[in-house]
């Protein structure tokens, strides 16, 4: 049981599905108990997940407290969750999606993707934790994939108490090279020891709208892992694309995904490099790019992270906008979560001004949509990205 501190059941009547630990009065319990969450008047507010670890001390099922917390409830949640992907335009398009987005598909914790027929799926708080059985059970029988690879690994999970755990938990293939197909294109993900899933589902409707953006360009992806929106761009008709990629084993895989497509390997270069160095070696060389790709890791996982984010946002956003030619285009994004879109926008249009360069905003781009963000709980939108044109 949980009872909140008096005035403090605010944002629960609003349906925010997180309760912090500085909200509470008194709780009892052991990690991943479904518990009731009560006002300070006795009232029951909510079904939760108890998590004695965390600041998020819990996170809710359900608002409704006639409910039953148990295997069916599961059963149903993803149920829904899937019926969803299978209504979305990208069901046409590929067969890589977001089956369950944690909160926004009422399942906090929980992450699932699909790639073929494998099922990645991340247990990263002690509610799906306790219940990983049944819900491993419930995603292989309603999806009818082959295997489920856990990638339970992320970070957050320490902050939840929880030991990280990677492996097969559903049958057992190899799934190192994943086959899938993206807009025609085709690409190997590594479920194993790629980062996050293995692949950034998030951004497949942004490296459509590169790829229609690349035409007659020569283009420089920055943070180009295995190469999405690089091949994208090239199969947009780009003239030449140059993409850079810190980690080795991503740049091994991005050649891999170059020669599954019937393109011209010969204008790609790829090149393991650091991304902050390498701007300023091209910018000393004076080259110049007609479409230039900052997709960069998660800078900022939490709002202490923020101010040295900002500081590489703005560095890498500078930089690009030197290398920018005139009537060029940046399509730059942030995936951390402690930056705001406000923040985001701020921070470019800062380094536009140290960079001596006027830039125009004429599109802005968000994720996916089979990762949909529910409207109670904002922190979902977690990917922000925008479209400058160079004047």
């Amino acid at each position: 049981m949980i009872v909140l501190k008096s005035g403090r059941e605010k944002s629960l009547k609003r349906r925010h599905p997180w309760i912090f630990s500085g909200a509470v009065e008194r709780a009892s319990g052991k990690p991943g108990d479904t518990v009731e969450v009560k006002d300070s008047s006795g009232k029951v507010l909510a079904l939760a997940a108890y998590s004695p670890k965390s600041q998020i001390r819990a996170r809710v099922w359900t608002f409704d407290a006639k409910e039953s917390i148990g295997a069916e409830f599961f059963r149903n949640r993803i149920q829904k969750a899937l019926a969803l992907r299978e209504s979305l335009p990208a069901a046409k398009h590929t067969n890589a999606v977001r089956l369950v987005n944690a909160e926004s598909d009422a399942l906090p914790g929980l992450v699932v993707d699909r790639y073929a027929d494998v099922l990645v799926a991340q247990f990263l708080a002690a509610g799906v934790e306790r219940w990983r059985d049944p819900i491993l059970d419930a995603l292989l029988e309603i999806s009818g994939c082959a295997a489920i690879y856990e990638r339970s690994d992320a970070e957050v999970r320490k902050l939840e108490g929880l030991e990280p755990r990677v492996g097969f938990a559903r049958g057992n293939r190899n799934a190192s090279r994943c086959p899938i197909i993206e807009h025609g294109l085709n690409f190997r993900v590594d479920v194993e020891q790629g980062q996050k899933t293995g692949f950034f589902l998030d951004q497949r409707e942004n490296r459509q709208r590169v790829r229609a953006l690349a035409a007659g360009r020569e283009v420089l992806d920055g943070f180009c892992y295995t190469g999405g929106f690089s091949i994208a761009a090239l199969a947009g008709g780009a003239t030449r694309v140059t993409a850079v990629e810190s980690s080795k084993d991503a740049i091994q895989i991005a050649r891999e995904n170059l020669a599954a497509n019937p393109l011209d390997a010969s204008k790609v270069e790829f090149l393991q490099a650091d991304v902050f160095a390498h701007l300023r070696t091209l910018r000393d060389k004076n080259q110049k790019f007609g479409l230039i790709i900052l997709d960069p890791p998660k800078f900022a996982p939490t709002a202490a992270q923020v101010q040295k984010a900002a500081r590489a946002y703005k560095d890498i956003n500078l930089w690009a906008l030197k290398l920018l030619a005139p009537g060029g285009l940046l399509a730059t994004f942030s995936c951390s979560g402690g930056v705001s879109a406000e923040l985001f926008q701020s921070i470019v249009a800062g380094a536009a001004v140290d960079a001596g360069a006027e830039a125009k905003i004429i599109e802005r781009f968000g994720a996916a949509a089979d990762h949909p963000v529910a409207t109670e709980f904002p922190e979902g939108e977690y990917l922000k990205g925008l479209l400058l044109l160079k004047v």
